[in-house]
């Protein structure tokens, strides 16, 4: 097994492994690695539904997404597909996914099964390194506060996808989390905000909750936390979503003379409640 590193921030691809293999041994490597670079990706990884939910179950409970229907076959699988005809797709701003649940997400694992001939890659930021440099008269003014993240609903999720099927659902959900958690396995800080489902700072005014919350997502966003993978068919991203954000890039829409279809299959590890 050999890691290439794609960027200084995070970020490796890895060679030499079959996910086919989802044994312990094998399990315990992909999750150290995971833990070092808090991304991975792999190519040529031509595995069925039922491999890809076997490794996702060495992680931890497969979570079921509160407003997106699962494949029929595979409920736990969350099939991610914007249309040609479509500009916008699922995803496509900076998030941490389901931060608004009591119990976030731990690991996703992400399986490319039609991409776009050109565009449609994903980004990621390191959310370590992000609080590592953080402002210290921030990190003063955040020390030990918690924010409320939203869903604002299943609107946000599937009536402007056309290719995606909500469940029925319209609940909102709202839970607070530190801003700053520490990583139940590394120890380590992490800035956990993001600017999809983050809405205020418990204990300060809503005006100086904004000015705070904005100037951290400006400082998360910066190109130096983070990596970009160009995807192929077959490729898996294997990501800790308690120390990173994300976002799809939609660059590969009609009114660019691009309309591609794009086709990820989608697997979610529950997590522990942020601390």
């Amino acid at each position: 097994m050999q890691a290439e590193l794609i960027a200084g921030a995070l970020g490796a691809e890895i060679k030499g492994i079959s996910l086919k293999d989802s044994s312990p041994e094998n399990w315990k490597q992909i999750n150290e690695l995971m833990l070092e670079h808090k991304v991975l990706f792999f190519r040529d990884q031509n595995i069925s539904p039922i491999e890809q939910i076997n490794l996702a179950k060495r992680f931890g409970p497969l979570e079921k997404h509160v407003y997106v229907k699962g494949l029929d076959e595979y409920p736990e699988i969350l099939r991610i597909k914007k249309g040609a005809s479509e500009k916008h797709q699922w995803g496509e701003t900076w998030h941490t996914d389901v931060s608004y649940n009591t119990n976030p997400t731990k690991v996703i694992i992400l399986r490319s099964r039609k991409i776009p001939p050109v565009g449609g890659d994903t980004m990621f930021s390191n959310m370590q390194l992000a609080y590592e440099t953080l402002d210290v008269d921030i990190k003063k003014k955040i020390n030990g506060k918690k924010a409320i993240h939203s869903s604002l609903g299943a609107s946000a999720f599937v009536d402007k996808y056309e290719e995606m099927e909500g469940n029925g659902n319209l609940d909102e959900y709202s839970n607070s989390h530190p801003i700053v958690r520490t990583h139940p396995e590394t120890g380590k800080k992490i800035l956990y905000v993001n600017s999809m489902y983050t809405k205020k700072i418990i204990g300060i005014e809503k005006n100086e909750s904004d000015e705070i919350l904005k100037e951290i997502f400006l400082h998360q966003e910066r190109l130096d936390f983070t990596c970009r993978f160009k995807w192929t068919e077959n490729a898996v991203a294997l990501w800790d979503n308690r120390c990173t954000l994300h976002q799809g890039l939609t660059d590969f829409f009609p009114g660019r003379g691009l309309g591609h279809e794009r086709i990820m299959d989608r697997i979610a590890i529950e997590g522990e409640r942020p601390s």
